[in-house]
């Protein structure tokens, strides 16, 4: 309504008689009069707009500034919905009788007044409250302030993450099932019963060092009792802690284990900016992540599983889908090694993926982690083949080969094992893994395996067409993944297969046969002159490395053959002269000099591998038997999906 219509009715309300009136008189003076009745209802509007304005801020500051404005306002203005007769109650039952008191409008604005006297009282507590805490905070040092601001901070951070792992967003809710094996029997023989013993303790020597020197680091350095810290992880620490979850847990290590898991809930942070190595923090983290969780069902390892498998997928950004070798897992920007072939991709980092991202989709119910890896495989079956061989370098941008070097030991390894393993870990359907990994066995029989002079099996590596008669320290897997393999062999070869296993395993017994400490030399040659030794120094070291101990397991899985325990306590002995000091086991700096030079690194895969492949040893099969189980490169066991789903959680939807 337009302001002046407004005038003569604000005006006839007045009547005579009031302020500016004729019978305003003297009181008035003269100074009214001369204002005249115009002026008088220019200030009438004045009132009005003002008086108006006031009510408009008062309604809108009721809404938007009182708490629980939003509940007052339905209750006292909005009763149309308490008006609506409540619906009938299911199956037809009598509605109950209305309660005596006014209905409910009444019940409504009596509702309304509480609500806003409560809301009243509650803001006055508050900022008594308030006042209370800001005069206590006034009156204390500088130095308790940031201490309380810095447990104020932490209490937040661990109910966020409290809340987060509550919530589980993103991740199906499962019925755990423990897989078969998970826990094994004692061993039957008093004698591998004290022998087993004896590798536990040795376990519980490296870790309570590790505990005392380095907790929450990566590694151990026992000579100097201090942390060490590999550039392989950038700024993720506690790569000990989270590689050795598995073999607590196998050990019935209980108490460690308890305050493993509980570092890992409270401080294991994948939010860093820092460039890390995919490879290695996948097989370690991710892997030993996803088998803490299958081996004990605490729902933490799975969503840090998951959690970090997520910050690994900007990796697989490349043309091909060839994931990077490196990457920063903040900004999520990837290179590659600078020294590897044109700046390729490396065939035993990309290639060992497979078995830890195929658990994730499983665990996730995402198959982004199932696809990524499974292009690997498309890229390499559009690829020829030299000689029927993997080079050891895959350009990720050109989807080329880089030079042809091939290498069973460092740098191809591995790939190979995690074609066999996916084939045993999808209860043997994968027949895409099976066929890549068979093929792969002849090429390399056909073309690297040779026997020495003095009659020992090795694995030659093949530059180009030309043979490097070298046998690395790492290639000593391959004896456990013939024999692990053999059983699926083509053509009626499983025996065949099952030779070759125990050949290249007495071979790496006498590379650490051959030495002054019987500890095997990082690589050793079978040319001039030579058979089974390191003939340079810089391949005369002995880092804690578990392959042939690996092989030693597998073999005594599979034939039960005595002289691989006998073997496997050869190396318990020696890593107990040479390598064990105060502070935990240190690597050898020259296995052929009588005198210990030590490295001062507790390697993560000493517990996560070494360890546990001795103790699995001098175990019965009952525990993590090879049908229910298969180990990822760092011994992380992993369990068998099964095609009748008779071992496999239930997804609850």
């Amino acid at each position: 309504m337009p302001t002046a219509s407004l005038l003569p009715l604000f005006g006839s309300a007045a009547g005579p008689g009031t302020l500016g009136g004729p019978a305003g008189g003297g009181a008035g003076g003269g100074a009214r009069k001369a204002a005249g009745p115009g002026a008088f209802r220019l200030t009438e509007k004045f009132v009005l707009l003002l008086v108006f304005s006031a009510f408009i801020t008062l309604c809108f500051g009721a809404i938007f500034f009182l708490p629980d404005s939003s509940k007052l306002l339905s209750g006292v203005f909005f009763h149309s919905a308490a008006l609506q007769p409540p619906p009938p109650p299911p199956g037809g039952q009598p509605r109950a009788p209305p309660q005596p008191g006014g209905g409910p409008v009444a019940a409504a604005a009596v509702a309304a007044a509480a609500g806003g006297a409560g809301s009243l009282e509650r803001i006055r507590a508050d900022h008594e409250r308030a006042l209370r805490e800001a005069k206590e905070t006034l009156q204390k040092l500088p130095e308790e302030i940031r201490r309380d601001i810095r447990q104020d901070k932490e209490k937040l951070l661990q109910d966020a993450r409290g809340r987060k792992e509550a919530g589980a967003p993103g991740l199906p809710q499962r019925l755990f099932r423990q897989p078969v094996g998970a826990v094994g029997q004692e061993p039957s023989d008093p004698a591998v019963r004290q022998k087993r013993d004896k590798i536990k303790e040795m376990m519980k020597h490296a870790w309570d060092n590790y505990k005392r020197y380095a907790w929450g680091l990566n590694e151990l350095k026992p000579i100097s009792k201090q942390g060490h810290s590999s550039n392989l992880f950038g700024n993720i620490q506690g790569a000990t802690i989270v590689d050795a979850l598995d073999t607590l847990y196998i050990m019935e290590m209980k108490e460690e284990f308890k305050e493993a898991k509980e570092w890992v809930e409270k401080s294991l942070d994948f939010n860093v900016n820092a460039e890390i190595s995919v490879f290695e923090v996948n097989i370690r983290f991710v892997g030993g992540l996803l088998s803490a969780y299958y081996l004990s069902g605490e729902e933490v390892f799975r969503k840090k599983a998951v959690e970090l498998g997520e910050k690994l997928l900007p990796a697989f950004n490349t043309p091909t889908g060839i994931p990077w070798a490196l990457l920063n897992i903040k900004s999520g920007i990837g290179r590659n090694w600078p020294w590897a072939s044109g700046g390729s991709s490396i065939l035993a980092e990309f290639g060992t993926l497979h078995l830890e991202f195929v658990h994730l989709s499983h665990l996730s119910g995402n198959p982004v982690f199932a696809e990524k890896v499974m292009n690997i495989r498309k890229v390499l079956n559009r690829l020829d083949k030299p000689e029927g061989l993997y080079p050891n370098y895959l350009n990720p941008s050109s989807g080329q080969w880089g030079q042809h070097h091939v290498s069973i030991g460092g740098l191809g390894d591995s790939f190979y094992e995690y074609l066999l393993k996916a084939w045993l870990m999808t209860d043997k359907t994968d027949e895409e893994g099976k066929k890549m990994y068979y093929d792969a066995v002849q090429a390399i029989e056909t073309h690297l395996i040779r026997k020495s002079s003095g009659g020992l099996t090795y694995i030659a590596e093949w530059k180009g067409g030309l043979l490097e008669h070298k046998m690395g320290h790492l290639t000593c897997f391959a004896g456990g993944m013939f024999a692990l393999g053999a059983d699926g062999a083509p053509n009626d070869r499983t025996g065949h297969h099952i030779e070759l296993g125990a050949e290249i395993a007495r071979t790496c017994h006498e590379s650490y046969d051959r030495t002054s400490m019987k500890l095997g030399p990082e690589a050793f040659r079978f040319d001039g002159g030579v058979e089974a030794i390191a003939t340079r120094q810089n391949e005369k070291y002995y880092i804690l490395r578990p392959e042939v101990i690996e092989t030693y397991m597998y073999m005594w899985r599979l034939t039960h053959d005595p002289k691989y325990r006998q073997w496997g306590w050869e190396a318990v002995e020696a890593l107990e002269k040479h390598c064990r000091v105060d502070g935990g086991y240190s690597g050898i700096r020259d296995v052929y000099n009588n005198h210990e030079s030590h490295d001062d690194v507790q390697q993560s895969f000493f517990l996560s591998e070494t360890l546990k492949y001795l103790y699995l040893l001098f175990s019965e099969d009952d525990l993590l038997p090879f049908e229910h189980w298969v180990f990822n490169t760092e011994a992380h066991p992993l369990p068998v999906l099964h095609k009748d789903n008779g071992n496999k959680e239930d997804d609850q939807k």
